[in-house]
């Protein structure tokens, strides 16, 4: 067999016994949190875009938009997805030269379930897949060094758990996934410079475009098997040489991503936990700051620190470009004591105190923290006071980590915080009781609950993505 033969087979014979109960407890805890992340994004202005432009395009169909509304299948995959994604605060999965969000897939696996009246524990063994898939290759196959977006293996991560939850056999997987793999290659430029709000959609539009894909070889329509191993497919053309014995894989992969607390970046989530430490025990004003000093590791320095994909202090006015600046979200994190959606309306950002703070901010790399990545997050913040004083912390983790794991609690937690804005109390209760208790909810149960989701009145204060 072909490697995407391989990997069909994998992804359409995987149990759901394959799931350890600590992986069924931690994919239900990143569902909540998609879910929480795309309720929280209901009234987000590229969310407002897609949803005109579905009014115009697609007024109905088989599956069930956030917020109210009916869609085909591609569509529900690219317009949910835009909401679990576009906070930019859902799950991700760190390897040494990659990072990726895997709750990306949440949304087209939970359209193709809903289409095909799937059981709750076929959604969760297929996103489970979609989970191992796109981390495995994320693990042995990098492409962010060659220019090109983590998008690329999410197109066969999308395509294995779709394939798996409308129950194509293995050759009609296989062709869906080498469809969905040749086609839908994304260029790193997405997440560098100027950040647009196709930082946010990239992964979703993908993810919309491979779930039409797998209806295609669902009906017969066949695709190049020879993807990953022949000539200009994916290893000759992107990654070079790697190998998966996907017979050996199992669906564990999910305990190794991780959760935010705080709404950035992933790489800075143990530089934020750090600094608001730091101010909790030694309590200062903003004023008395002289320097904000930040040692990390090199992955996230050329990220979000000022690196190889562009500076991070000057002309941040949008929300995509804070959330990808250390600079930013530690400067902010100093003045307002936290950093969630709030930091990112207009306003904030423009505010003359955080853009004068963020350029008291130094990022450098640490090689030694280089080298304990992904293992660790590790980082050093280094607060000094114009009275001359220094406040020093090292970080290695974060409630989140896989190290050390979110609880249910705290992701309730989250949910309600994010939800609470666009739902009563019984609604939030009722969705998560749904997620808790999946094994014995149906997908088209859990969308119909999200169905129901609204937005408020335009008196009301409302959270901005």
């Amino acid at each position: 067999m072909t490697a995407v033969e391989q990997l069909a087979q994998f992804a359409v014979s995987a149990p759901y016994e394959e799931l350890t109960e600590t992986a069924r407890q931690q994919l239900k805890i990143r569902i909540l949190d998609g879910l929480g992340c795309a309720i929280g994004a209901l009234e987000s202005e590229p969310v407002r875009i897609l949803r005109r432009n579905l009014a115009e395009f697609d007024t109905g169909g088989q599956c069930t938009l956030i917020g109210g509304g009916r869609a085909a299948p591609e569509k529900a995959a690219f317009y949910n997805g835009a909401m679990v994604r576009y906070l930019d605060f859902n799950d991700s999965y760190l390897a040494k030269g990659e990072t990726c969000h895997p709750s990306d897939n949440l949304s087209p696996v939970l359209a193709a379930a809903e289409y095909a009246g799937a059981t709750g524990r076929d959604l969760m063994t297929a996103l489970a897949v979609a989970y191992q898939v796109q981390c495995r290759l994320s693990d042995v196959a990098p492409v962010r060094a060659a220019g090109f977006d983590h998008i690329v293996q999410g197109a066969y991560a999308v395509a294995a758990g779709a394939a798996r939850v409308l129950q194509l056999d293995a050759s009609k997987a296989a062709h869906a996934i080498a469809i969905s793999g040749t086609a839908l290659n994304a260029l790193r430029v997405t997440r560098t410079g100027k950040l647009s709000h196709w930082k946010g959609l990239a992964y979703p539009y993908m993810a919309g475009c491979s779930t039409g894909i797998v209806f295609l070889a669902r009906m017969g329509i066949t695709g190049p098997l020879e993807v990953i191993e022949g000539e200009k497919g994916l290893m000759d053309a992107i990654t070079g040489l790697f190998e998966i014995d996907w017979s050996r894989e199992d669906l564990d992969r999910v305990k190794r991503t991780i959760v935010k607390k705080y709404n950035a970046e992933i790489h800075s989530q143990t530089a934020i936990e750090g600094v608001l430490e730091l101010k909790q025990r030694h309590p200062f004003e903003a004023a008395d700051v002289e320097q904000i000093g930040l040692e990390i590791f090199d992955v996230a320095y050329h990220i979000i620190g000022g690196g190889e994909e562009g500076d991070k202090t000057s002309g941040i006015a949008t929300k995509e470009q804070a959330d990808h600046s250390l600079p930013y979200i530690l400067a902010v994190a100093v003045l307002d004591g936290t950093v969630m959606p709030e930091q990112y309306r207009a306003e904030r950002i423009l505010r003359s105190d955080v853009q004068e703070m963020l350029r008291r901010v130094k990022v450098s790399s640490n090689a030694s923290y280089s080298q304990r990545f992904p293992n660790e997050m590790p980082c050093r913040i280094t607060i000094r006071l114009r009275s001359g004083r220094a406040l020093t912390k090292e970080m290695r983790d974060y409630p989140g980590f896989f190290t050390h794991p979110m609880t249910w609690e705290m992701a309730y937690s989250k949910f309600e915080r994010l939800a609470e804005p666009y739902t009563t109390a019984p609604e939030r209760q009722a969705i998560a009781g749904a997620v808790f208790n999946m094994e014995n909810t149906s997908a088209s149960d859990l969308a119909r609950l999200l169905g129901a989701v609204h937005a408020p009145p335009a008196s009301s204060e409302v959270i901005h993505g």
